[in-house]
């Protein structure tokens, strides 16, 4: 399993994102629903003994989204997709 290690605030947290995670965050997502989704994500994610420390940064006004955002930029990353005619 592959872990994603971040310093957030002056804190270590470690992250273990997986495919079925990562599927269920993309699917409880909508439009008017992404702060909720993004919180579980990250604490499903992440490991057992930098929960704490997640919970505090968790605490910061848009903390889960930029974390999110960060993981999800390192575990799945955007594909080159080239159209060919």
């Amino acid at each position: 399993m592959e872990q994603i290690k971040l310093v957030v605030a002056g804190v270590d947290i470690v992250f273990e994102p997986n495919q079925t995670a990562y599927n269920k965050f993309i699917n409880d997502m909508a439009m008017d629903n992404k702060v909720a989704p993004a919180h579980n994500y990250l604490t499903r994610i992440v490991t057992a003994d930098t929960k704490e420390a997640l919970t505090e940064v968790l605490k910061r006004p848009g903390a889960a989204l930029q974390l999110v955002a960060k993981v999800n930029e390192i575990y799945a990353p955007e594909l080159e997709i080239e159209v060919k005619n």
